[in-house]
């Protein structure tokens, strides 16, 4: 009976000193910045903390671990990918999730071919491959994939007269006739790192089509970048 007795005791102490440290939140070795740990985010229902690799022996493995691609078509991509588009990095690309995504003022765009998003994506990312924006205005899937965007495409063309809205140069500005873009989302693209076409690709056709190159951010690290500093990434 002692035997017994010692043994349920110990089990439930054990227990118990599990719990306690289950509730202890400890301090990082490896945070984002000096004062940014990590980031919380709610991502398709469940809190995920974007943080950093916590084993500071940790070493990129597989593709992205590679330094040298063929080129083309994996070239070294611009840092100013189009005029007025902003290019960002991780601190930026954080900073815009935690102002304009989860306020729901813009999206994340994982602008890859949906084998790779499958692979892994970074935390609160959308799926819209670059290959959507290059598709003609009356395609089903634009039209889908703009609304998704916050852009609605017009019922009627519109031609030949001017807005009075003006944009910060105080210059008249045409409205687009094929698409609506005043509720339009600001939008990060981002791909598989700074030598990927894709996400270049999908901002020069959202351009083409009229797009704000104001709302349009560019993460040129893309998914390499990301992985090499230890951040967080999520499987769908």
């Amino acid at each position: 009976m002692k035997i017994h007795f010692i043994t349920r005791t110990l089990g439930s102490l054990l227990t118990l000193t599990l719990l306690s440290f289950s509730s202890v939140t400890f301090a990082l070795d490896v945070n984002i910045t000096e004062k940014i740990p990590y980031v919380a985010v709610q991502h398709k229902g469940q809190t995920v903390r974007i943080e950093r690799i916590q084993d500071q022996n940790h070493h990129l493995t597989g593709s992205f671990a590679k330094t040298s691609r063929k080129c083309p078509p994996f070239c070294i991509q611009p840092m100013i990918v189009a005029p007025g588009v902003e290019t960002f990095g991780e601190l930026e690309v954080l900073d815009f999730i935690e102002t304009q995504v989860k306020t729901n003022k813009g999206l994340l765009i994982d602008a890859r071919t949906p084998s790779f998003h499958k692979k892994g994506t970074i935390p609160l990312s959308i799926n819209l491959p670059f290959t959507t924006f290059s598709l003609n205005r009356d395609d089903k899937r634009l039209i889908a994939a703009m609304k998704i965007l916050g852009v609605e495409r017009r019922t009627e063309k519109l031609d030949g007269y001017w807005t009075d809205l003006k944009d910060i140069t105080g210059i008249e500005k045409k409205p687009n006739p094929y698409w609506d873009f005043s509720a339009a989302k600001e939008l990060t693209l981002w791909c598989n790192g700074m030598w990927c076409g894709q996400s270049p690709r999908a901002i020069e056709g959202l351009l083409k089509h009229g797009y704000p190159a104001s709302k349009l951010h560019y993460y040129r690290a893309g998914m390499q970048g990301w992985k090499i500093l230890g951040l967080s990434v999520t499987v769908p």
